[in-house]
């Protein structure tokens, strides 16, 4: 049950051209005209996913999912995508707005999975930039790319291009038809490829081993992770960005358009099955300068997010969210939410995890069972309610 008051939140609705169709996806019950957009929250269990309305954290729906899913954003307001073992399948979160002239109408209906379906075996990384949502599928190789609008159409209708070897990889579609895609196969990733709308070779860059992760900056400047730094794409020219340490693993990076300086993880130790690092990077994607921050705590490839004026968001196993100015690399605010925890060894187990949206961040507490809303620019706690589940993954859409 909510357990602190419920919060307006600043949602805004999806763009004219997106919002003008409503999904034509089967939902359960009737839409209802609301008086501003719901946004609301997904949540992934072990056996299904919870829908939480993200003002009040009540819960909406509980829908059945068989086993391991992960949950991505689409980005357009509504949808989530939710992997399971045979591709990408789209969750109609039932929140939207749709745009009438200067204003726009608000509408809910009960949380649904629909039958648009994406890629195949072993689904991977979903990435929404440009106007276009990237969806790279590593058991195939398979890469979709597929139009918010026509999500919201409750069409799937998409793009394809098969990658030369399958493997545990990335792609990028961007505004003008290119796209970047991770290179590589079963055994090893070396880097990255540019194609162009016809998908003939632009640009190519092979110096990133292990290259894993993306990440969208100011200026559609893109970032790739390397087992030893970062690759910069910035148009058509590729730029590697050494870390200071022989091995200094950049794997899971935080963009935002409202700043040049992309948030990355920090790993040095090769050898470790797991390594719980304390250090972060900020690397400025103008000049390349590649920051290594030491961090008080430890922290988890679910524990980075990006704030309000493209701040950094870091959930620490201290139990505070650590909030930087990424030019400064200064700790702004640290906020004390939830108990102290350990990264399990196995990546696929419920831990805490933090999803930012307007400037609230949710941090979800398996061990508790709980979810916590905080308000990033005041540090105050707005909400919290218990859960019946651990869950696994978060994300949200602001309706």
């Amino acid at each position: 049950m909510v357990v602190a008051s419920s919060f307006a939140l600043a949602a805004c609705g999806a763009d004219s051209e997106e919002s003008q169709a409503t999904s034509s996806a089967p939902a359960s019950s009737a839409p209802v005209e609301q008086q501003s957009a719901t946004p609301r929250l997904a949540l992934s269990y072990d056996g299904g996913i919870l829908v939480l309305d993200a003002q009040s954290l009540q819960q909406v729906a509980d829908i059945p999912a068989d086993g391991f899913i992960r949950l991505h954003s689409a980005d357009n307001g509504r949808h989530v995508f939710v992997s399971e073992t045979g591709g990408f399948r789209v969750l109609d979160m039932g929140t939207w707005t749709r745009q009438h002239g200067d204003h726009g109408h608000h509408y809910t209906a009960s949380p649904t999975m629909t039958d648009m379906r994406f890629g195949g075996e072993e689904p991977g990384h979903v990435v929404p930039h440009d106007s276009r949502i990237t969806l790279f599928t590593d058991g195939t190789g398979e890469v979709d790319i597929a139009e918010p609008a026509e999500l919201l159409r409750g069409n799937a209708k998409s793009s394809e291009y098969t990658v030369p070897e399958p493997h545990h990889g990335v792609a990028v579609a961007r505004g003008d038809g290119s796209l970047v895609v991770t290179s590589g196969n079963e055994e090893a990733r070396a880097g990255i490829v540019i194609l162009d709308k016809d998908r003939e070779e632009i640009a190519r860059n092979d110096q990133c081993p292990g290259v894993h992760g993306e990440a969208a900056a100011a200026q559609g400047v893109l970032t790739f992770g390397c087992e030893d730094g970062m690759l910069i794409v910035r148009g058509n020219e590729i730029q590697k960005v050494p870390s200071p340490d022989s091995y200094g693993r950049i794997g899971n990076q935080a963009g935002s358009e409202e700043t040049p300086v992309v948030l990355g993880d920090y790993k040095t130790d090769k050898d470790a099955e797991l390594e719980r690092p304390n250090r972060f990077t900020l690397t400025d994607t103008r000049t390349g300068q590649l920051r290594v921050v030491p961090f008080p705590a430890s922290y988890s490839f679910r524990s980075i997010e990006r704030g309000p004026n493209g701040s950094a968001v870091i959930l620490g196993t201290d139990g505070a969210l650590h909030v930087y100015d990424p030019v400064t690399a200064t700790e702004t605010r640290k906020i004390d939410v939830i108990r102290a925890w350990t990264e399990p060894d196995e990546w696929q187990t419920a831990m805490p995890n933090v999803h930012v949206q307007d400037g609230i961040a949710f941090v979800a507490d398996p061990t508790a069972k709980s979810v916590i809303a905080v308000d990033l620019v005041t540090g105050e706690k707005q909400a919290q309610a218990e859960l019946p589940r651990s869950t696994i993954e978060l994300t949200g859409v602001t309706g």
